[in-house]
């Protein structure tokens, strides 16, 4: 009799789980076609499905689906990768506070695609009404971009391993990381050609424009094996959480874990930030925001933060193309307004947010 109350409050237990992710998916939709509809352009209910199978005039068919619906999967693709990064970093280093961003992974994101763009020469700027910016070599400037995030990583994880520093000293690490990379990518500017510049500091904006249909492409390919890997990770995750040595004796490989889980956050992220810039914020609030609804249990929280982080970051491109429209602002620049106030307001409401 007992078992059977068990297996029912499990049953419960799982039930709003479920529930919890068809909330966020009918927010996501929701958010998608508002998405759709908003901008300089726009676009009635009674003309979206029909633009959608290529029925309506020329002009509404080539503004969705060249412009609005790649902005839409760009920010649902880079919003599940930084969830999913910031999520699993948070994990397996014990620290609410970790994300690419905090620990520098971002900036060294940054350091390699404007290595690429000035040193390397692979790329220009063309600034025009609907393509602020072009990459003569995108593939170039992904590679750098992600070798700068391994730096981040490796030094990371040496000063963790010789160290055995805490997560709050992690924290630190990254904040020097990130004024030394910070540092290195001015000094490669001041060098640099005005367009080489220009090339540069397009690339540091979170801007969304950006992405087009081949680099939604990449960006996936990059998000398929840290998607993959976490979400079959799960339990493994869970027993991170009760401390390493709980997790060893449960037959988990911390270090490989750690070690793997860190080189996949670190592909998506420099993958996004090579892309579409630096985004701030999202995946150090995503995790936290699905904590609170349906707790630790991993084989949730990854594929809701992914959710989650989709979901902020599509509510924030909508509100970077209407807080001063005309003027459409760069969401990476929102994120970081708000990034910073909200998160302690929720370290303050919820003070016993643990990783």
């Amino acid at each position: 009799m007992h078992g059977d109350a068990l297996k029912t409050q499990y049953a419960r237990h799982v039930r709003r789980k479920v529930l919890a992710g068809g909330g966020l998916l009918l927010l996501i939709v929701a958010a998608s076609v508002l998405s759709l509809r908003t901008g300089a352009y726009p676009i009635r209910f009674g003309e979206l499905a029909g633009a959608l199978v290529g029925r309506a005039d020329a002009t509404t068919v080539h503004v969705l689906w060249n412009m609005r619906l790649p902005q839409v999967v760009a920010a649902l693709l880079a919003g599940a990768c930084l969830g999913l990064a910031g999520a699993a970093m948070q994990t397996v280093l014990r620290n609410p506070l970790a994300s690419p961003f905090t620990l520098g992974i971002s900036q060294g994101a940054v350091f390699g695609a404007v290595f690429a763009i000035i040193v390397l020469g692979v790329g220009t700027t063309a600034v025009t009404d609907t393509d602020r910016g072009v990459a003569a070599s995108p593939r170039i400037i992904v590679l750098c971009a992600f070798a700068g995030s391994l730096m981040t990583v490796a030094a990371l994880v040496v000063l963790s391993s010789l160290r055995d520093l805490s997560p709050a000293a992690l924290i630190l690490a990254g904040v020097a990381l990130s004024a030394f990379f910070g540092s290195a990518t001015m000094l490669l500017q001041y060098f640099a050609t005005d367009i080489q510049v220009a090339s540069a500091v397009f690339w540091t904006f979170g801007d969304l424009s950006k992405a087009r249909w081949p680099e939604l492409g990449v960006i996936a390919l990059a998000m398929l094996p840290a998607a993959g890997y976490f979400l079959c990770k799960g339990w493994q995750f869970n027993a991170m959480v009760w401390g390493d040595d709980t997790a060893r004796s449960l037959g988990v490989g911390v270090y490989a874990l750690r070690l793997v889980s860190l080189v996949l956050a670190a592909l998506a992220a420099s993958v996004i930030t090579a892309f579409v810039g630096i985004i701030g914020f999202v995946g150090l609030i995503a995790p936290h925001i699905v904590r609170m609804v349906i707790g630790q249990d991993h084989r949730f929280l990854f594929p809701y933060a992914a959710l989650a982080g989709g979901l902020l970051l599509l509510v924030s491109d909508v509100l970077a193309r209407t807080v001063m429209a005309p003027i459409v602002l760069p969401v990476g620049i929102l994120t970081s307004f708000a990034g910073a106030p909200l998160f302690l307001y929720l370290l303050m409401k919820h003070r016993d947010i643990r990783s």
